[in-house]
């Protein structure tokens, strides 16, 4: 009885010390970031939590609302997983209206109905790429038997309706691929690239090579200007949604390395019409010209009912998705996420009715809806904010859930710790897991918002160290 006496007071002694450890250094780290010239007019908010039990092991103003960046992603992609199901695809149809004549004429048009599915000739997976799809529809057509098409090739984008961007997202942002507006029929990621050559000096004009792929039907007016060796990308383009019209802005480094910049499609819908009318031309099948769902209501021309389904294509499994969501951070996804949420739900698939499904999912599971205030998917709003602890609570509560391992595994390794970042205008914020060399499971959120200079990530790490 004595030794098993012994053996509790050790364990109790050790957990305390478990629990009282880092609490010190943790502190003392906190109080160097707050005190640190770069944080003299910022908000900073820390929450620790005991991985195993949700309670707070230390906290400074975790009940303030900040503006998350992309840390953001945790809740949406938690959410997801948790309405949609990791198993969860998306689907697009192609199908057509009218008839087929006996010498292979339709009579009719083409549509390529939009699901949502935000991979939809995406590089990043093998059965999404732009050519597996473009072939996939080039098969079912000719499986068909059509030979000419009498009418249009018509993206049918009417599902997630036409606001495109979220509201409170910024002009900087839009016009480039992280900026990219979503559509219930996105393509290629919703971007393109333009490969750019910086001058000879600087201040000189900085030229395009080209436009990957060529986008015929856009103008581009650069106004690039070359910038000192070593200052890098600060490249920017300005195209609103449903645009035709793109000015470049900003200065290309001498000696960068990269090919370009990356911007992003005013109008995918339209673009994967265009690319499936430019490869049936290729083969010799004419058609009339690409168009949208969006476009022909613009018309006052009604979008013809399909009368025929000629193929369905499937995206990858949510898991699949949630991984390069998390990963790459891609904020498409997490928009398109967000306007599935509340088509899943019942509701408009919009934006504002997909941040209601998340705050409400959440707190019917126990969370303040107060301590949510979201206006988009990705964190890229900076608008969007929400506290330390709801977020450190979320990051809790799912860990019983069977779809974890996937959620967990989708996060990036930054610090030896798995932790989503995010970095907005004068934001920088890591949440996520840890678990130390004895075992010990953590959970942690730190932000600062406001704050001044550069290289601040590094700062938030020596605070995060304190764990190690």
């Amino acid at each position: 009885m004595k030794i098993l006496k012994l053996i509790i007071s050790l364990t109790v002694l050790s957990y305390h010390c478990f629990a009282q450890f880092p609490v010190a250094k943790l502190d003392q780290a906190y109080q160097n970031l707050v005190a640190d010239e770069q944080a003299k007019y910022a908000i900073t908010s820390l929450c620790v939590l005991d991985a195993q039990t949700g309670k707070i092991i230390y906290a400074k103003n975790e009940n303030i609302g900040l503006a998350t960046a992309s840390t953001l992603k945790t809740i949406t992609s938690a959410t997801a997983f948790g309405i949609l199901g990791k198993d969860f695809k998306y689907q697009t149809t192609l199908a057509y209206n009218g008839s087929i004549t006996p010498d292979g004429t339709l009579q009719g048009d083409l549509i390529i109905i939009g699901g949502g599915d935000p991979t939809l000739g995406s590089w990043r997976y093998e059965q999404s790429k732009e050519k597996v799809v473009l072939n996939a529809w080039v098969t079912a057509i000719k499986a068909a038997g059509i030979k000419k098409i009498s009418g249009a090739i018509i993206g049918d984008d009417s599902l997630f309706g036409t606001q495109s961007m979220p509201e409170g997202w910024i002009w900087q942002d839009m016009g480039n691929y992280y900026g990219s507006g979503g559509s219930s029929l996105t393509w290629r990621e919703n971007q393109f690239d333009i490969h750019l050559k910086p001058g000879a000096s600087t201040g000189a004009e900085v030229s395009i090579k080209e436009m990957v792929p060529a986008m015929p039907y856009l103008k581009v007016v650069n106004e690039l200007k070359t910038g000192s060796t070593g200052s890098g990308d600060n490249a920017y383009a300005f195209l609103p949604p449903y645009g035709n019209l793109a000015y470049l802005r900003g200065t290309w480094g001498m000696g960068i390395s990269k090919a370009g910049i990356s911007l992003a499609l005013p109008d995918p819908a339209y673009d994967a019409a265009y690319r499936l009318q430019d490869t049936l031309a290729r083969l010799n099948i004419a058609s009339n010209e690409a168009t949208t769902a969006r476009r022909l209501n613009l018309e006052g021309k009604t979008v013809p009912s399909p009368t025929q389904k000629l193929s369905t294509i499937s995206s990858p499994d949510l898991s699949e998705i949630i991984y390069w969501f998390n990963k790459k951070s891609v904020n498409l996804y997490g928009e398109q996420l967000l306007k599935t949420i509340a088509w899943k739900a019942g509701k408009t698939p919009s934006t504002k009715n997909g941040a209601a499904a998340v705050i409400n999912y959440w707190t019917a599971k126990g969370l303040d809806k107060n301590a949510l205030n979201i206006l988009d998917g990705s964190g890229l709003s900076p608008g969007t904010r929400v506290t330390s602890l709801a977020m450190a609570n979320i990051l809790f509560q799912v860990q019983k859930e069977d779809w974890f391992a996937a959620y967990q595994n989708s996060f990036p390794e930054n610090n030896g710790m798995k932790l989503k970042s995010g970095s907005i205008n004068d934001v920088s914020a890591y949440a996520g897991y840890y678990t130390d060399k004895n075992g010990n499971k953590y959970i942690a959120v730190i932000n600062i918002n406001n704050y001044s200079g550069s290289g601040i990530s590094k700062k938030l790490f020596k605070v995060l160290d304190a764990l190690k």
